[in-house]
């Protein structure tokens, strides 16, 4: 027996459950009573889920990330950890690399901390295979999981992320109207759910135009601004010809700046470069370099919210949608699109 079996069976939301197990006066003596009367009639005693709303609660938030030089997720982190101090919460950090196995390892261990909730920040959590996710639902049985920038759809999962199909979608589509006709999508992988959604969106506004959505991996490694510029080099020494490059990370997108003066490429008359999460990489870059910001702190704080609600026996607003910005800098001049 856990708290959903209660919920289920006294016929109420799982925070109405966490209202009753707090004392919490804004529950009807009749529906206070049904809950009660379950939980007497299992024998149900709170577990971790029900220590982090109220009883005997640690005070402890677990982040989990897969790796926290990563600037956007460093930023995250930052914002998360700032936000659960100032509500009074400590926070616990994991960084589990990118395999499988050591995402599965690491949030068993942050589980085993009796953490009142779970924050995955970033998608790369969220594999294609649904069978691959069976591990963040069946941790959300013991305590509640709060996904950033990610969708996971479950009992006790509660997600906020950004639409990067769309703000990608967009830009792109405002510099293939402003002329260009060469695109190149930049990315390390396609393997989480952010870089697939970004990926589609820079897809469908190819389509639109009907234009070629030419796309290219560039291996995830310490050096992958000269790797970028490397493997930019090959491509125009092959005779292929590109006019706009869209990064799905900055990095890769100073990368394609730095390849276009060492060749003497004007931007952004004959090379149009956009990054994306606005990243201090776009503004130390010369040229600065224009940038899709998908307002990490916004997210993060949403997050926040949505953890102090379910803890204080409320219910999250959540699934959470946010439009991303355009930060036009150096690199494009197709002025404000989103």
């Amino acid at each position: 027996m856990n708290i959903y079996d209660v919920s289920r069976q006294a016929g109420v939301s799982i925070a109405t459950v966490s209202r009753v197990l707090n004392g919490n006066p804004n529950v009807s003596e009749k529906t206070r009573e049904k809950v009660l009367a379950v939980i007497r009639d299992s024998d149900y005693t709170p577990n971790i889920f029900a220590r982090g709303l109220g009883l005997n609660t640690m005070h402890t938030i677990g982040i989990i990330c897969c790796d926290a030089a990563d600037l956007y997720l460093a930023n995250c982190i930052s914002s998360l950890e700032q936000g659960f101090r100032a509500s009074g919460y400590d926070s616990l950090l994991c960084c589990t690399g990118y395999s499988l196995e050591n995402k599965r390892a690491y949030l068993r261990f942050i589980v085993s901390k009796r953490v009142d909730a779970v924050v995955i920040v970033g998608s790369m959590f969220l594999e294609s295979d649904p069978k691959d996710n069976e591990y963040i639902l069946e941790t959300a049985k013991d305590v509640p999981v709060f996904i950033t920038n990610g969708t996971l759809e479950g009992e006790n999962v509660y997600c906020v992320r950004s639409d990067d199909r769309k703000a990608v979608r967009t830009v792109v589509s405002a510099l293939l109207d402003s002329g260009r006709k060469a695109p190149l999508f930049l990315y390390h992988s396609v393997n989480s759910q952010s870089a697939k959604e970004k990926f589609a969106g820079y897809q469908a506004a190819c389509r639109k135009h009907r234009v070629k959505a030419r796309h290219l991996a560039v291996p995830r490694t310490n050096n992958k601004m000269q790797d970028t510029v490397d493997i930019l080099r090959v491509l125009h020494d092959q005779g292929e010809d590109f006019d706009l490059i869209i990064a799905s990370v900055d990095g890769l997108a100073v990368g394609a700046a730095k390849y276009a003066t060492r060749h003497g490429i004007a931007m952004p008359e004959q090379l149009a470069v956009v990054g994306y999460n606005n990243s201090w990489f776009s503004w130390c870059s010369e040229p600065e370099i224009s940038t899709i910001d998908p307002l990490a702190q916004e997210l993060c704080a949403a997050t926040v919210r949505n953890v102090m609600m379910l803890l204080s026996g409320s219910e999250p607003k959540t699934p959470y949608l946010l439009t991303p910005a355009f930060v036009e800098r150096s690199t494009t001049d197709i002025g404000p699109v989103i």
